[in-house]
């Protein structure tokens, strides 16, 4: 811990439910520290929740999805004037926009701040127009951060080999933990009538749903009982995202049984055989197979950075090819054809690595450290 106490602390994201699901052990830590805790995001329903717990909510408008010059300027503009009349500390920043935006506008402001790439993302997924401004912007704006975290080795080899970032600035997290008091798996796990293999994700064709759907295709062809079960929300302005026209016609053809967006994810996870996640994804550490391995569930993933830092082929799960049907169809048979015993001990491996690589405790300690070098 820094020997300075009560520090003004801001987390700014383009998200209140990410910062509330993925980061409120963190928070709840750093209030308990005697820091004071702002969470700037848009407003939405999950902002009640982040006030109770003793936050601050400032709310800010911008679309993280669309590059819109004239709106990321005023998103720069507010910014900087919001960093001036809060004169936070430090500020942690997350996804892309708050990143490069929100650096610019604490350096500016002589403001201690913090980049978190949580993942690459679609920008980076084809080297593009859209690829090459934002790295470029990236380039510019992460000179004023005093550290930049990644959730991988791969992203911040990436960034250190395109000069983006030099070597000295970067740390990586073991991805943004899990409470594994909370995700636990159930004291007795209820047999299914039928295998169920359970997708959690939203509904972004490189999430790899449209593979979970053309394997389950392919099994069902071959007379295999099982169902294909999918949680997740749409994202209707991504460039990257699945129509609900799409799905609803997947679930006509009985190919899979769609549940929408589940708040909690536990009771699926609790009552599921086995975990697919066949994601193409710029991932960072994917929060769905942490979720999943702390439940004690076998996975399927695949062999794509992120997805492999959770999951050991034949260990915990099988690794599959990226963007091949065929090879998860060969990864989800073989597991329909495994023992119940050596189900349940993929499972336990995998809470057994996740309590010693990503336990949330583990990610608490890391920002302890990185507020008491910065500040």
């Amino acid at each position: 811990m820094s020997d300075r106490k009560n520090l003004r602390i801001a987390f700014v994201s383009n998200n209140a439910w990410s910062i509330y699901n993925f980061r409120i052990d963190i928070i709840k830590s750093l209030l308990a520290d005697g820091h004071e805790i702002i969470i700037i995001t848009p407003d939405n329903a999950i902002v009640e929740k982040i006030i109770t717990i003793g936050c601050k909510h400032i709310a800010i408008d911008f679309d993280n999805k669309v590059v819109n010059p004239f709106a990321d300027l005023k998103l720069l503009i507010d910014l900087s004037r919001l960093y001036k009349k809060l004169k936070p500390d430090l500020v942690f920043h997350y996804v892309a926009k708050p990143n490069i935006y929100g650096t610019i506008a604490a350096h500016r402001n002589g403001i201690h701040s913090v980049a978190i790439i949580t993942g690459l993302g679609f920008a980076f997924s084809k080297k593009n127009l859209l690829y090459a401004i934002i790295k470029q912007l990236y380039r510019f704006s992460l000179q004023g951060a005093r550290e930049v975290l990644f959730l991988n080795n791969e992203d911040a080899l990436l960034f250190v080999r395109e000069q983006i970032v030099p070597l000295k600035k970067i740390n990586v997290l073991p991805g943004e933990g899990i409470n594994t008091s909370y995700f636990k798996p159930p004291a007795v796990r209820k047999k299914n009538p039928t295998f169920q293999f359970l997708m959690t994700c939203r509904m972004l064709k490189s999430k790899g749903v449209e593979i979970f759907v053309e394997a389950s295709r392919l099994l069902k062809a071959k007379d295999y009982a099982f169902e294909s079960i999918v949680l997740g929300g749409f994202e209707e302005n991504h460039p990257d995202s699945i129509p609900p026209s799409k799905v609803q016609q997947w679930q006509d053809q009985g190919l899979i049984n769609f549940l929408g967006f589940k708040e909690d994810v536990r009771p699926f996870l609790a009552q599921a055989d086995a975990f697919v996640f066949p994601s193409y994804y710029n991932e960072g550490v994917p929060r769905s197979l942490l979720e999943a391995a702390s439940m004690e569930l076998p996975i399927i993933t695949t062999n794509n950075k992120g997805c492999r830092d959770v999951v050991e082929d034949r260990i915990n799960g099988f690794l599959c090819q990226l963007q091949d049907p065929f090879d998860l169809a060969k990864k989800m048979e073989e597991m329909l054809q495994l023992s119940e015993h050596t189900l349940i001990q993929m499972g336990q491996k995998g809470r057994e690595k996740v309590i010693s690589r990503f336990c949330m405790e583990k990610i608490i300690d890391e920002y302890r450290r990185i507020i008491s070098r910065v500040c």
